[in-house]
């Protein structure tokens, strides 16, 4: 199985998780609905360029923040930010599930998720 098809696996898994557990905990659907495309506001950050807007976009669509989230909601009895945590979590395993990756500065288009060429032109060089 290639790589990129186990991290879609792997962003499903998250989402089927982080949506369970926001159910379980009898999450507000209209929180739900209202900020599972809140991540998606990094892309502003295209608006000063690719450096910084892949930055920016990275920076959201990792689980770090949600899962330093959902451990300070947890050790606070914060279910607010636990709430906004899972959906965060989510929403990072959906964009995964897509096949929407962690972006390269050389174009939104290019990301960890999608063919890359080698980065060295000795390993794309035939040795005959």
């Amino acid at each position: 199985m290639e790589p990129q098809s186990l991290l879609r696996i792997e962003g499903l898994a998250a989402l089927g998780i982080a949506l369970g557990s926001y159910f379980t905990l009898d999450g507000p659907i209209w929180m739900l609905v209202v900020l599972a495309l809140s991540p998606d506001l990094s892309m502003i950050g295209y608006l000063a360029g690719p450096r910084l807007g892949s930055l920016s976009y990275n920076i959201v669509h990792t689980y770090t923040l949600p899962l330093a989230l959902g451990a300070f909601g947890f050790w606070a009895d914060s279910r607010l930010a636990l709430f906004i945590a899972l959906i965060w979590a989510g929403h990072i395993g959906v964009d995964r599930a897509f096949g929407y990756g962690l972006k390269f500065e050389s174009g939104f288009t290019d990301t960890h998720l999608s063919t890359q060429p080698a980065p060295l032109k000795p390993f794309t060089e035939d040795d005959r």
